[in-house]
C-alpha cells in the first residue's frame, strides 16, 4: 500500500536528499512539500525546495510556512549547510509556482480532506507542525501518522544534549510530542548507523540520472562542511572517500533526513522502542533535549523511537530511488 506523505522541510542538504528518496520510491506518494525555517531562512530553504523538486520531477504543492520559531531567538545552520542552504550546488530552476497557501493551512487543508491518509514527515523543526495542531486540533485524530527527524535519546549534535531540528524550536516540539498522538522519532541514533560510505559514493557514481551528480556534489560540500568543523558526535566512525566532484576527500557524515523517510517507505528495516518523550524547554544545560523513558513506569508511550536500521537494506532504497528519477 502507498503511504501518502507531506514533507515539512527546510532544505539543507540531507533534505535534499529525502526528498529524492521519497519521489523515487514507489512506496510513497509525495502529496505536498512544505518549509520552515530551520537550516536556512525561509526564503532560501523555500526556494531550495522548490529546485529540489524540480530535479526530482515532483509536481506538488509547495507551500511556505513559518519564519521563525514559535518563542527562541532564531538560529541557523548556514555553517554546515552554506549560505544558500544547499551548499555550492546549482541545482536545476523552479518549476511550480510557489502555493498561495500558508504551510500551515496546506497541512491541514490536506489532512482534513483526506482523514486517515496522509502521515506528516517533518525533517525541520516542528514549528509548523505545532502551529497546525493550536489552528486545528481535529488533525491529531486525521493524520494517519508522523514521522520525523528530531531528538536523540543518547546525545545532541547542536549542544551535548540537544539534536538542532528540537533546539530551534523546543517550544514547538514539545507541543508536538504532547499533542496526543503517537509520534515517530527518527532522531540522530539512527543517521549515525547510515553514514556516506566508500560503496554508496561507487553505486551512486554509477547512475545515468542528473540528480546522481546533484547528490555526488552536494555531498561533498555537506562532508566537506562538517570536517571543517570537527563536528565528531556527526563523523564518529566515518572514512574519508573520494567523491569525485572535484574536492578532494572529505569525511562521510550522516545520513539524518533519509532515515526518516526510509521508515515511511519500510518500517520492517527498523528495529523500534516504545517510549515516553518529553521536551526539554526550561533547563539552562538540557534546552531542547529529547529527554526519553523507555522503561513507562505505567504510564501510557506517546512515541515510538527507531533505534536500529538494517544500513545495507537502507543504501539499496536510495541507490534504487535516485535511479529511478526522472533522466
Amino acid at each position: 500500500m502507498t503511504a501518502r506523505i507531506i514533507i515539512d522541510c527546510d532544505p539543507g542538504v540531507d533534505d535534499a536528499l529525502a526528498i529524492l528518496l521519497a519521489a523515487g520510491a514507489p512506496e510513497v506518494d509525495v502529496a505536498a512539500i512544505t518549509t520552515v525555517a530551520g537550516n536556512q531562512t525561509l526564503a532560501k530553504v523555500t526556494e531550495n525546495a522548490r529546485r529540489i523538486a524540480a530535479a526530482a520531477g515532483l509536481d506538488v504543492p509547495i507551500a511556505a510556512g513559518c519564519d521563525r520559531p514559535l518563542v527562541r531567538e532564531q538560529v541557523l545552520a548556514g555553517e554546515i549547510h552554506g549560505e544558500t542552504g544547499l551548499g555550492d550546488v546549482r541545482w536545476p530552476e523552479p518549476v511550480r509556482a510557489l502555493d498561495s497557501r500558508h504551510a500551515v493551512d496546506l497541512i491541514i487543508d490536506e489532512v482534513m480532506a483526506h482523514p486517515g491518509e496522509i502521515t506528516l514527515v517533518p525533517i525541520g523543526p516542528l514549528t509548523n507542525i505545532a502551529m497546525a495542531v493550536r489552528t486545528e486540533p481535529a488533525i491529531v485524530q486525521a493524520a494517519a501518522g508522523v514521522v520525523l527527524m528530531g531528538g536523540s535519546y543518547t546525545r545532541g549534535n547542536t549542544t551535548p544534549a540537544a539534536e538542532f531540528n528540537i533546539f530551534a524550536d523546543p517550544e514547538a516540539a514539545a507541543a508536538v510530542f504532547s499533542a496526543g498522538w503517537t509520534v515517530t522519532m527518527g532522531g540522530l541514533d539512527l543517521p549515525r548507523q547510515v553514514t556516506v560510505t566508500a560503496d554508496l559514493i561507487a553505486r551512486v557514481r554509477q547512475l545515468d540520472v542528473p540528480a546522481a551528480r546533484l547528490v555526488l556534489d552536494t555531498m561533498a560540500f555537506y562532508n566537506s562542511a562538517i570536517r571543517q568543523l570537527g563536528r565528531g558526535a556527526d563523523t564518529s566512525g566515518t572514512i574519508d572517500i573520494d567523491t569525485g566532484a572535484g574536492a578532494g576527500p572529505v569525511t562521510a557524515g550522516s545520513l539524518h533526513d533519509p532515515a526518516a523517510v526510509a521508515y515511511v517507505i519500510d518500517p520492517g528495516m527498523f528495529v523500534t522502542r516504545d517510549a515516553i518523550v518529553e521536551v526539554e524547554t526550561a533547563g539552562e544545560g538540557t534546552y531542547g533535549m529529547t529527554v526519553t523513558d523507555f522503561d513507562l513506569r505505567g504510564r501510557p508511550a506517546n512515541a515510538v523511537v527507531p533505534t536500529r536500521i538494517d544500513a545495507g537494506a537502507f543504501y539499496d532504497r536510495l541507490v534504487t530511488a535516485i535511479a529511478a528519477l526522472p533522466g
